[in-house]
């Protein structure tokens, strides 16, 4: 994101738009942070620049990831889909991705209120995960910047990349959930930023919620609150 210098008349209407902090006035005119933007587009968005001073300039890699994981609109190529993670269980009546006796971890690491998070803080979290010989999601768009999925391992060019979040998304069986949920809360003392812990489980026939058991059974606090699959979709094998 940059700002074009003949047209910016110093307003600074879009100063409050960009959710890290990244633009500034600098004398008369607003400035970008290149250090701190994480291309987001939300200035552009919010149609606030009355001359329409900024642009996205074209993004090249490592840099573009920025954009795919911190523009919500933003499509990444490998999933084809929106945003920084997946449909998750959104969808899961007709791709049926959790199945009964697993349980889905979505861990989504920064926020705007703390200036986003660097990928290398993203790293320190995968790589103490893939100790527990958890499966990466391979549809999740940070499984592909991994060099090493057995790992958690993130590519060496991209670990300075800030984006506004970032998801770290995998599976267990439900035996081992509260295992997880032990190890993030010890990984939770040890990394610089904020992550929240999103859990995904099938609905049993009697209403009850297997994972939110295992979860409580640990002395942790379960929130039910999030996305719900009302299984109003059917596979087309099904159809």
């Amino acid at each position: 994101m940059i700002i074009d210098a003949e047209l910016c008349i110093g307003c600074a209407a879009c100063i409050v738009y960009c959710p890290v902090e990244a633009i500034s006035i600098d004398g008369e005119q607003a400035a970008v942070n290149a250090d701190l933007c994480t291309e987001c587009n939300n200035c552009i968005r919010g149609g606030v620049c009355p001359v329409d001073a900024m642009v996205q300039n074209e993004l090249e890699w490592p840099r573009s990831i920025r954009n795919i994981f911190s523009d919500p609109i933003s499509v990444c190529k490998e999933t084809g889909v929106s945003g920084r993670g997946t449909e998750e269980s959104k969808t899961n009546e007709v791709t049926n991705r959790f199945k009964r006796g697993e349980v889905g971890f979505a861990v989504d690491v920064g926020r705007p209120n703390v200036g986003g998070v660097k990928l290398k803080q993203v790293d320190q979290i995968s790589t103490a995960l893939a100790v527990l010989d958890l499966t990466f999601d391979p549809a999740n768009p940070l499984t592909y910047l991994m060099e090493d999925r057995r790992t958690g391992k993130l590519k060496a060019e991209v670990l300075e990349e800030t984006v506004v979040s970032a998801i770290i998304e995998f599976r267990v069986p439900l035996e081992r959930c509260a295992e997880v949920v032990r190890a993030l809360e010890d990984i939770g003392q040890r990394v610089d930023t904020v992550f929240s812990v999103g859990v995904i489980s099938r609905v049993e026939d009697d209403w009850s919620i297997p994972a939110r058991d295992a979860i409580e059974a640990e002395g942790y606090r379960f929130m039910p609150n999030g996305k719900t699959t009302l299984d109003l979709g059917r596979a087309a094998k099904q159809c």
